[in-house]
């Protein structure tokens, strides 16, 4: 059983939270925290201790409320009747070996940051992104698209991971997990990610991150004990 007060305490103070999606999916552990309390550290955190890529995780509102297209629509949109881009079709021909499609969005930088790869780059971008989101959903703002645009640069260094509109009944991936349990718990769902990877270059082992977790005092959830709170 999940303790949604204790894991919304652990994300208002702004500390991390670990998810393990399922073996026989990506078998990986990401390190979430909420985007809209992120700062300099958070993102420092993910860096020495996730290492792989780090990344917004938003629910389906983000397409269809921001307008945010999904990576793969527009490399579709840019084959359609382009020779030009002819090495866009190829590419987008190989299939994923974990699921049926990819969550990718754009990659961002918030308009007023200098390169925006830097720990405050990074930070800001998260959670300007993050209370634009909350601002336009809860109708503080009307017009979240606009917002959006005047807010944020592509291509940028922060990219967006957009959850499936049916969550968890169409997709298990990290995405779909840690907004699912956003919503269970009653947060912003809008989450800045990292990957785990190992010394050795490959992806943490379930049970080093889960070692590590409990080593360092951080929550570690297997996405089943998501997929279970949220039937």
């Amino acid at each position: 059983m999940i303790d949604v007060k204790n894991i919304t305490k652990i994300l208002r103070r702004g500390e991390p939270i670990l998810v393990f999606d399922e073996a026989n999916r990506e078998g990986e552990t990401d390190i979430f925290f909420s985007a809209k309390y992120v700062t300099q550290s958070s993102v420092n955190f993910l860096r020495k201790n996730g290492g792989g890529m780090i990344f917004l995780a938003a629910e389906n509102r983000a397409s269809s409320d921001l307008g945010l297209p999904f990576a793969e629509e527009i490399y579709e949109e840019a084959i359609k009747n382009r020779n030009k881009f002819e090495i866009l079709k190829t590419m987008l021909s190989h299939k994923l070996p974990y699921d049926k499609r990819s969550s990718f969005s754009v990659f961002l930088n918030h308009k007023d940051t200098f390169t925006g790869i830097s720990d405050n780059d990074r930070a800001l971008t998260a959670r300007v992104f993050a209370q634009i989101f909350e601002d336009t959903v809860s109708s503080k703002i009307t017009d979240g698209k606009t917002h959006l645009a005047q807010n944020f640069r592509i291509p940028g260094h922060v990219p967006v991971c957009i959850a499936d509109s049916d969550l968890l009944k169409s997709r298990r991936g990290h995405t779909e997990l840690i907004v699912a349990l956003f919503n269970l718990i009653e947060m912003n769902p809008i989450a800045l990610g990292c990957e785990m990877v190992g010394n050795d270059g490959l992806s943490l082992s379930p049970g080093d991150a889960k070692l590590w977790a409990q080593k360092e005092g951080y929550l570690f959830l297997e996405g089943q004990q998501i997929m279970d709170e949220c039937k």
